[in-house]
């Protein structure tokens, strides 16, 4: 047992001063008296500070001593079981002392440890009351009746009521999901799960909850705790997010369509307009019916896609996090198709003039093309790549594939073998011009490597459209 007692030395001085002091009465002072007895103090003093076989050894030299000064003669057969008698009476004084003193150790140093566990205590649940209480989280702890026990301000606030109101109540009125979720006893011990479901306030008003909570066991029975998110905001902008990215999309697409059309219009037209002068078929109603339906259509087909500046970003982003964004996407695609992604993207990236979710969707659509390229390529390694310029950042999308075997109409839409309709590099490329950016192949990279050309921001309006000037023109004609 590593003790020690702060005050051992000088107890240890003061028993061994008492022995002698002891000694010396015993061998001044003439019978009848013994003071062999008060060598028990000295013995108890030096258990309180010293292991047990240095109190035998302090008990040997008591009784020696004790022996020692007795003045009468020594006899074995009465001073033998007189020394015995007094060492055992030494020594089990001493280790009798030695226990006590070891278990009142014990205690103290056990009552100083519950003490500094229970002003810790206290301090974490200061602190997490205070973490509790001022978190925007809405958290609530319910019991084995779905009965809050506890709610937060921000619970309160999350379903419209006053504070104090919601203890006691059903969380079913609130969040009914909750209410199904199967409490200790029916599911393992350490049940922790998130859902997203729907909240209802106080008054009637629903709203898109993301709940995070797990069960628990206490004294009292099971218990459940939840945290409960209102994510409104989030459906209402990934919502509004997708009607935006839907109606870009269309837009490019009806420009794609009508001006497939109305190359085809246009050979229909020569042939009319050649048959017109013919004269065969003239004042044929039907002919003239065809020629009014060829007008019509020739007026649909003149819809035409052009950059609007309403489509145009405000400001500049964070390639970076588009970046990371892409790489939570990407990594469990490569894992499952087993392609080796590099990234090979400076650390000190320039905002770029772009939108931050048409630019993830171009990403996505290039990676995606790579890993159909990659699914019977002996090797499989894609590799993503940034750099930047005087003026521009270039975003390099490379994968070890076969490549493209045509890049004559790369960028057209509706190609024959391509995948679906063929429309999404010519989309991707739209999405690109749209903030003054170009998106190229270049084939002098093996494999196949698309780049994806950014204007810095901060640059003047006469810069951007330089840029978008040089080498771009409209989508549509592309």
């Amino acid at each position: 047992m590593n003790w020690r007692h702060p005050d051992k030395n000088p107890r240890v001085v003061l028993a061994g001063l008492l022995i002698l002091a002891v000694a010396l009465v015993d061998w001044r002072v003439d019978p009848p008296f013994a003071f062999a007895f008060l060598y028990l103090f000295p013995i108890m003093l030096i258990a309180t500070v010293q292991p047990r076989w240095q109190i035998v050894l302090a008990a040997l030299i008591c009784t020696f001593f004790s022996d020692y000064f007795d003045p009468y003669p020594f006899t074995a057969a009465v001073a033998l079981p007189q020394d015995i008698l007094v060492f055992t009476s030494l020594a089990g004084t001493g280790l009798f002392s030695y226990e006590v003193s070891r278990s009142r150790d014990r205690e103290r140093r056990h009552l100083r440890e519950l003490e500094e566990e229970n002003s810790a205590r206290r301090s974490a649940e200061e602190q997490l009351e205070f973490l509790i209480g001022s978190s925007p989280v809405a958290i609530l702890t319910m019991g084995t009746d779905c009965l809050v026990l506890r709610a937060n301000q921000a619970a309160h606030r999350l379903f419209g009521l006053a504070d104090g109101q919601l203890t006691g109540k059903s969380i079913r009125s609130y969040v009914p999901a909750l209410g199904r979720v199967p409490l200790l006893g029916e599911t393992p011990p350490n049940f922790r799960t998130e859902m997203q479901c729907r909240g209802v306030r106080s008054g009637g008003e629903v709203f898109l909850a993301d709940v995070f909570f797990s069960t628990y066991r206490t004294a009292q029975g099971p218990r459940l705790a939840a945290l409960v998110v209102d994510a409104s905001d989030q459906l209402r902008e990934r919502e509004e997010t997708s009607l935006e990215q839907l109606m870009a999309g269309s837009r490019i697409l009806v420009g794609a369509v009508s001006h497939e059309v109305r190359n085809v219009c246009g050979a229909i037209a020569v042939i009319y307009e050649n048959l017109v002068r013919h004269g065969a078929l003239k004042g044929n109603k039907d002919f003239e019916a065809l020629g009014s339906l060829l007008e019509t259509l020739n007026r649909i087909a003149s819809v035409e896609l052009k950059n609007s500046r309403a489509d145009a970003p405000i400001g500049g982003i964070d390639l970076a996090e588009i970046l990371d964004d892409l790489r939570i996407v990407l990594e469990p695609w490569s894992q499952e198709a087993e392609i080796e992604v590099n990234w090979n993207v400076p650390a000190d990236l320039p905002p770029v003039w772009a939108d931050r979710h048409r630019l993830l969707q171009v990403l996505l659509n290039l990676t995606k093309n790579s890993q159909r390229a990659l699914e019977h390529s002996p090797v499989k390694r894609m590799e993503i790549s940034a750099a930047v310029h005087s003026d521009a950042v270039s975003l390099r999308v490379t994968d070890s594939g076969p490549g493209i075997r045509s890049t004559e109409h790369l960028f057209q839409p509706f190609q024959q073998g391509a995948e679906s309709t063929g429309l999404g590099l010519y989309i991707s490329r739209a999405f690109v011009r749209s903030f003054y950016g170009d998106l190229r192949h270049d084939p002098a990279v093996p494999g196949c490597s698309f780049v994806i050309e950014l204007a810095i921001s901060g640059l003047r309006e006469s810069d951007y459209g330089a840029m978008a000037n040089h080498g771009t023109h409209s989508t549509l004609t592309a």
